[in-house]
């Protein structure tokens, strides 16, 4: 591989010498051989190319290429000047492509630059200038897709960061012809004023003797000696220039084909029977008229035979599609391993009415697939856990208005929408309503009224929560995940975190797992953490606390107790943002009955009580959560380390929401103010 990298150098490096030192005449008609086959080589390599991806280093072969070539124009002026003879080639040209005429060469080269510069090479710098702004300019959109391709189950990780990285490559190829094509034009008018320093230079060195061994030429001969060795030299810089300009105008115009392009091109253009039949019929007629009819008819007879043939295997390649079409459809019912894809359960699915399929449809405007998208990334900056793939998909058996959300294949919400009106809640302060249909917000179950889209301005003024359709549903479907997120959380999502801290911090992740702790174990306490909305983003803080008292415990549960302490200030931050904190206390009392009647099993160690005690219990809690509640705040529970846990468990039965933080969880900083007491009596 070395010597191949050298190469390149060297390669390079001998170029640009060869603008110092002299280049005799062998070495001459085998370099210019060699650049002839070089346009060759580029030209076909991009005429076969299937996409332009695969010639994605083509704006460096141009450039090495137009600095050897003129290199080459350098040397052969060189030895025109010089000596009056550039070697085989170059004479060859003069002689052989221009019939040694003089005007006649002089009218071919001048064709060929015309061709060249005015036609390809300008239509192609165009053409990358165009491609370049149009690929940047659809990159986002692009990107949008491959997120909504993912979202929706089309592909996997791997193929969408495949495809971001085509698109990537792409916009850097497009960005990069955009400059390349500039070498193609600049050299195609350096190629014609090196043709006229030649023609007046040689004339010059020839009459004054400067040059052809001194000897002394009259005007006319000289013009003709030096004329035709550089009408030579003009057509073999140009034949190489023009099939690099080519190559560049097919690769900046090239669409992506999965066939090669020359059995793409014969369909595409001569696949249309009743276009061969036009066609055909057209020359036909005008062989009758005072036009060549030898050559007319016949050729247009053979295009009528050829939309025959092109008609026929047409009809026959569709009764054959169809037949294939039906014997693939009998043969995957038939498959045994068939029903292996129907055990499959999506971690997270909506399934909605034909009705809101403009809600997810792009084409019509729907922009439900960003927001899934949107949901994620959100969630994965709040919590730090990576949401499974939600799929959508609609269903027939629903109400075209209904939608529903499923956790692994069980229905856990849903609701209606109104796909074309507005929900409008009342936040409690609003003076005077607005006519509407009544209905009940989703998730919360608040009672709100459907408006239409001419009602959504004056709603608003008047002080309602207007809501579209789309941002209704995105908003329960993120509660949901919210609130299943612990049961959603699988050894792979764990290990796929824990490879990521092990990039930062291998010394930690290789301390802890798999030697005191295993993947299971570290998932139990990181679902028990999202349970209670606690973010585990700070993993390598949760993982050094689990490195320090795993070797104390191995219960999960007093794991997870170690753990929200150390999260202390990230807790604190999240549930007291005001100068003093309102919250409700337990009676000593009450913490000491909690403790005596903490049992030990060998399944772990849980909470015995009383049943006349728990409603007692059930009954204080109730009238001090009401008290915060009337005061427009959040409820919280403040106890001893100890007893947390068990009395989560005690009342999350009849109050799943409430926040239960222990004193070993506040941040010194945090000032808090005890306005009740959860006590036994």
């Amino acid at each position: 591989m070395r010597y191949k990298e050298a190469s390149i150098g060297v390669f390079i490096i001998t170029v640009v010498i060869c603008i110092i030192i002299p280049v005799n005449k062998i070495l001459m008609d085998f370099l210019l051989m060699l650049s002839i086959f070089m346009g060759l080589l580029i030209l076909l390599d991009a005429l076969y190319a299937k996409e332009v991806l695969d010639m994605s280093l083509f704006p460096t072969i141009l450039l090495i290429f137009t600095l050897y070539r003129l290199v080459l124009n350098l040397s052969t002026t060189k030895l025109i000047l010089g000596s009056g003879d550039a070697g085989g080639v170059i004479s060859a040209f003069a002689s052989f492509v221009a019939g040694g005429n003089l005007v006649l060469g002089a009218i071919v080269f001048f064709i060929i630059v015309l061709v060249n510069f005015m036609v390809i090479t300008k239509g192609s710098e165009r053409v990358a200038e165009v491609s370049a702004r149009f690929t940047l300019d659809a990159m986002p959109g692009k990107q949008m897709a491959i997120d909504a391709d993912l979202n929706a189950g089309l592909i996997d990780e791997a193929e969408a960061k495949l495809r971001r990285k085509k698109i990537t490559d792409e916009a850097n190829f497009y960005g990069a012809m955009d400059g390349a094509s500039k070498f193609v034009k600049n050299d195609a008018i350096v190629g014609i004023i090196i043709t006229f320093v030649n023609l007046l230079g040689g004339a010059a060195m020839g009459m004054t003797g400067l040059g052809n061994n001194g000897a002394v030429l009259p005007f006319g001969e000289a013009i003709q000696v030096y004329a035709l060795l550089t009408i030579g030299d003009g057509l073999v810089g140009q034949i190489p220039s023009l099939l690099t300009s080519v190559a560049t105008g097919i690769l900046v115009t090239k669409s992506t084909v999965e066939t090669e392009l020359s059995t793409t091109l014969i369909k595409q253009i001569f696949s249309n029977p009743l276009v061969l039949f036009i066609s055909g019929g057209v020359l036909i007629l005008l062989g009758f008229t005072p036009l060549p009819g030898f050559i007319f008819v016949p050729f247009g007879t053979f295009i009528l035979v050829m939309g025959l043939q092109s008609g026929k295997k047409e009809r026959q390649e569709a009764i054959n599609a169809e037949i294939t079409s039906e014997d693939d459809d009998v043969e995957e019912i038939r498959r045994p391993e068939n029903v292996i894809g129907l055990l499959n359960v999506d971690p997270i699915l909506l399934i909605f009415g034909y009705g809101l399929i403009p809600l997810v449809d792009s084409n019509q405007g729907g922009d439900l697939l960003d927001r899934v998208v949107m949901i994620r990334r959100q969630i994965a900056l709040e919590l730090g856990a990576v949401v499974p793939i939600i799929r959508l998909r609609d269903d027939i058996k629903l109400s075209p208005n209904q939608y529903k959300i499923l956790i692994r294949g069980v229905e856990v919400a849903g609701g209606e929408i109104l796909f074309d009106h507005y929900m409008a809640m009342n936040p409690g302060y609003v003076e005077e309503e607005i006519d509407g249909i009544e209905t009940v917000e989703p998730y919360m179950g608040l009672p709100a009224l459907w408006i239409s889209e001419g009602q959504r301005e004056r709603a608003e003024a008047l002080g309602y929560t207007v809501v579209d359709p789309p941002a209704i549903i995105a908003t329960h479907l993120t509660e949901i995940i919210r609130q299943y997120l612990n049961e959603l959380l699988t050894r792979q999502d764990v290990q796929t975190l824990i490879d990521n801290a092990k990039e930062s911090n291998p010394v930690l992740v290789d301390e802890l797992v798999p030697k005191q702790m295993s993947i299971g174990e570290v998932q139990k306490v990181l679902s028990n953490l999202l349970k209670e909305g606690i973010s585990i983003r700070d993993l390598v803080s949760i993982l050094e606390t689990l490195a320090d008292y795993s070797g104390i415990t191995r219960d999960t549960d007093m794991l997870t107790e170690y753990v929200r302490q150390s999260l202390r200030r990230a807790i604190s931050k999240k549930y007291f943002e005001s100068d003093v904190n309102n919250v409700i206390t337990l009676d000593p009392e009450l913490e000491q009955e909690i403790m005596n009647s903490i049992q030990q099993s060998e399944q772990g160690n849980y909470l015995a009580i009383e049943p006349n005690l728990s409603h007692r219990i059930f009954s204080n809690l109730k009238q001090e959560i009401n008290k915060l509640t009337s005061m427009g705040q959040q409820p919280i529970i403040l106890t001893s380390p100890i007893v947390r846990l068990y009395f989560k468990r005690l009342v999350e039965q009849v109050a799943p929401d409430l926040v239960v933080l222990s004193y070993n969880e506040l941040d010194p900083a945090t000032e808090i103010q005890s306005i009740g007491m959860v006590g036994i009596a």
